[in-house]
């Protein structure tokens, strides 16, 4: 993509919602990065890749902030950070992940996401995906969104039919999460703009 194209880009965000403000990571908020991750390191694993110690310290972290921007400005991928509105720089409460974006015929990515284990049940992440979701679809031009989830998890299940996504199918042995290979059932959101 072209510099005029990411600048413009740049220039959409952040996104803010009634409660929330949704935005990229910045390189000064390393330690942020750090502390939300630790602290639902529990709360997280049942529902993740088994993450090395390295993921777990600001070495790491401030070389994935990096990536993270320039996949965005590459249109790659976008990868927000959401913080209470009133306030823009911390504690970060949850992270929405869009990454693997394709386009051509096909025009898709997938999502993933977590909450701070103190931030479960307000409506937050509902919230916040919403307005990511719009942004994705509007400035990426994305015609499908995929998101899979494992049957057990029934917070996700839940929420992404709140969000309209459909289930579309069952995988087996999907992906290793916490070490296992696991069963997921697969869903899509459509964006019928594209």
């Amino acid at each position: 993509m072209n510099e005029t194209v990411n600048y413009y880009k740049k220039e959409l965000l952040p996104i803010e919602t009634e409660r929330l403000i949704i935005r990229l990571l910045e390189e000064g908020e390393v330690n942020e990065v750090v502390r939300f991750v630790t602290e639902n390191r529990d709360h997280l694993q049942p529902w993740e890749p088994l993450r090395q110690e390295e993921y777990f310290t600001s070495e790491y972290w401030k070389k994935e902030i990096i990536r993270r921007q320039n996949e965005f400005y590459l249109g790659e991928g976008a990868s927000f950070a959401v913080f209470l509105k009133e306030k823009y720089t911390g504690p970060i409460i949850g992270i929405c992940n869009f990454s693997s974006f394709m386009y051509g015929i096909f025009r898709a990515c997938f999502l993933g996401y977590s909450i701070d284990y103190r931030y479960q049940g307000q409506g937050i992440m509902m919230e916040a995906l919403k307005a990511a979701i719009g942004f994705v679809f509007d400035t990426f031009q994305m015609h499908r969104i995929m998101a899979n989830f494992v049957p057990g998890n029934l917070r996700s299940r839940q929420l992404l039919k709140k969000l309209g996504f459909e289930e579309e199918g069952f995988a087996r042995e999907y992906l290793k999460i916490n070490g296992k290979w696991e069963d997921h059932i697969l869903t899509s959101l459509i964006n019928p703009m594209v």
